[in-house]
């Protein structure tokens, strides 16, 4: 039996021994897997060409050069996430690389494309419909359409979703647009958090009489900022009283409580399904019912029923590249573990999750991507030994991220990071509700990025964000440009917030323009803000003492807990981090060791130093308020001419012209923008 079935497979296998070359093999929408795999008899998924090159690895190991599968134009659903194990990583000397043909737009769905959508005629539903809606509600049978697991309606990564057109629709929701308030507070148990009174119980009145309207529906959920407005969650609905008008929600509450005044919408409501790109699903009956924004005639409507399209595990030397991944319930790409996994010059799109997620494992990368429209972050990058200080060395470099954070809206970062030793380096990030890097562990580099237009949803948030930890140290913010940040909840925004006595940081060289309180000290030790330019903020540098005010517990726990937790008595803890050798004995919720050297501030307020820190702090050598000769500030052009005073003070100029997007060769490996969107 052993020799019958590798006969045929050591027969296609022949030629690529005889030219001792790279090996390639070919999938098309139009290919069969019974196929050999060449360009003109290609497979026709993914699975099979891995397989295939697993036959190659055991028949005769990969050549100089490593594999390619080429991947030719087309849309590709795949029954099951492609999953890559050790046995098909490749090496230095042969990577292993699924490519898109060139020039060609290749599509990896996570979704079943829907195609007959009916006209809905039951009168049950039409009854439930707003009356503009009658008549432009369409219906399908989900079930009928293969769709098996209906999902959730709100779980992290179980959402099934609808996309139209390449864009995600919204689930029916009141109100269409914000948010409403909540009136008053009905539960029986008063809390009291930082002097802001609210309650344990998720009883919440109303205002008005919408909810009303919704009495029958059973799968009701509300979506809010419930007490901060940093701290978002899901609430399914248990009970609407209209003659009281209060709903109550499903325990368990949520942990911070809820206060009067704060932020909430509806979803999943049947009854408000009356706007143009609203959806709903029945999930007894598996029917969707949606009003389609534009015709439905030429165009795309997919329903996500994958959790992912890849997964590796213990992988080494392989790359993705050139192609559009879509559609996921979960995160798009996962990465546990390996060597050097690259996704490259990839559009990834319309995701329930993370578009890649990156844990353990050492140099793998994500560049030259486009992240837009995903359910939560964009790329998380965790790896590396804390203990012993040995980073990873993983990368997100060179990409566009964007419109993320959909569906769960904070702590959801175009980047985040932990471990040791990643690097964020030359991305375009912009348009979201929270953060958009979110930072802990140690000596990571945050380098040449633009960073705009986050923050927008919440309050005392930081576009770039870390805090609690004296001993995530180590980490360099330089020649990044913030601007136009600003947050509407209480407290407002941050566009580097070193929150709750963050330590050990580095801001050097960054151009702030228009970007709220910009460096933000929140209480921490041994920090360094240093040449960098500030325009138009409202403050440039804020230091305060919370570590001896509020936070003084926390001082007193909570930060000498995670400073055990790490062996900071010994190398290399003690020779990188000699400062916390000695921190408990040194009036450790004091912020001691700030230094703020050769800035430049002009317009808004340059410093905000809480009375106690203002002897702590050394201001140096930093131009105030004075011309600093910028070659074009009304048009945003912050280098300095030859002249500037800055210049006799030490300012050393910032390389402008390298932050942001670069045009290199794995960007240019993505048909534009608009080429099939």
């Amino acid at each position: 039996m052993a020799k019958r079935r590798l006969l045929p497979v050591l027969t296609f296998l022949l030629p690529l021994c005889a030219l001792a070359a790279p090996a390639e093999f070919h999938v098309a929408p139009d290919g069969a897997d019974e196929n050999p795999g060449t360009r003109e008899r290609p497979f026709r998924t993914l699975a099979r060409a891995r397989d295939a090159i697993r036959v190659l690895k055991r028949a005769q190991g990969l050549p100089a050069g490593g594999a390619t599968v080429w991947i030719a134009g087309g849309t590709y659903s795949p029954a099951e996430p492609l999953d890559l194990g050790p046995e098909d990583a490749g090496s230095a000397e042969s990577p292993i690389t699924y490519w898109a043909r060139e020039g060609e737009l290749v599509r990896l769905a996570g979704g079943i494309e829907l195609r007959d959508f009916r006209r809905v005629a039951d009168p049950k539903v039409l009854d439930r419909l707003d009356p503009s809606a009658r008549g432009k509600v369409v219906e399908v049978d989900l079930k009928a359409a293969g769709v098996r697991d209906l999902g959730t309606a709100t779980g992290a990564g179980t959402r099934a979703e609808i996309f139209f057109r390449d864009e995600p629709m919204i689930l029916a929701r009141w109100p269409n647009d914000g948010f409403a308030r909540i009136a008053d507070l009905a539960g029986a148990k008063p809390i009291e958090s930082h002097g802001i009174p609210g309650n344990e119980e998720g009883k919440l009145v109303y205002d008005g009489d919408r909810p009303r309207r919704w009495i029958g529906e059973d799968d009701i959920w509300l979506h809010g900022y419930w007490f901060w407005d940093w701290a978002d969650a899901y609430q399914k609905v248990e009970s609407i009283d209209p003659e009281k008008r209060i709903i109550s929600t499903v325990p368990p509450y949520h942990h911070y409580g809820y206060r009067k005044g704060q932020r909430f919408y509806a979803l999943n409501v049947l009854a408000e399904l009356d706007a143009p790109g609203e959806w709903y699903l029945d999930r007894r009956s598996g029917i969707l019912y949606f009003w389609p924004p534009s015709p439905l005639d030429g165009a795309r409507a997919v329903v996500s029923v994958l959790p992912s399209l890849f997964r590796f595990r213990e992988c080494s030397w392989v790359t993705i590249r050139g192609v559009i991944i879509e559609a996921t319930r979960s995160t798009a790409v996962t990465i546990q573990g390996g060597a050097r996994i690259r996704v490259a010059g990839c559009r990834i799109r319309n995701t329930g999750g993370w578009g890649v997620t990156i844990a353990g494992g050492t140099d793998h990368a994500v560049e030259g991507c486009d992240i837009l429209r995903t359910g939560e972050g964009g790329v998380s990058l965790s790896g590396g030994d804390r203990a012993t200080l040995t980073p990873s060395h993983h990368a997100a470099v060179n990409n566009h991220i964007h419109h993320f954070a959909r569906i769960q809206r904070t702590y959801r970062p175009a980047v985040g990071v932990d471990g040791v030793g990643q690097r964020v380096a030359h991305n375009l990030i912009h348009d979201a509700p929270h953060n958009a890097i979110l930072l802990g562990g140690n000596d990571h580099a945050i380098e040449f990025n633009e960073i705009h237009d986050v923050c927008f949803e919440t309050g005392d948030v930081g576009a770039f964000y870390m805090g609690r930890d004296w001993t995530a140290r180590g980490t360099v913010i330089r020649h990044n440009y913030f601007h136009d940040i600003r947050g509407p909840g209480l407290h407002g925004a941050m566009a580097v917030y070193l929150d709750d006595s963050a330590s050990g940081i580095a801001i050097l060289g960054n151009v702030f323009a228009r970007a709220a309180r910009a460096a933000f000290i929140g209480g921490g030790r041994d920090n360094l803000v240093e040449n960098n330019v500030f325009v138009d903020c409202e403050v440039s540098v804020h230091v305060d003492a919370l570590g001896v005010g509020w936070m003084r517990s926390t001082v007193e726990t909570t930060l000498p807990e995670r400073l055990r937790a790490v062996p900071y008595k010994t190398a290399p803890w003690s020779e990188r981090y000699p400062q916390l050798l000695k921190i408990l004995d040194d009036e450790p919720g004091l912020p001691k060791g700030n230094a703020v050297r050769r800035n430049i501030s002009v317009g808004g307020r340059w410093t905000e130093i809480e009375k106690v820190a203002e002897p702590l702090v050394a201001l140096e050598d930093n131009l105030v308020d004075i011309d600093p000769k910028f070659v074009d500030r009304e048009k945003g052009d912050f280098r300095l001419r030859d002249d500037s005073p800055a210049l006799a003070k030490g300012f050393r100029r910032i390389p402008i012209a390298e932050i942001g997007l670069r045009d290199d060769e794995a960007r240019a490996s993505l048909p534009k923008e608009g080429e099939g969107r």
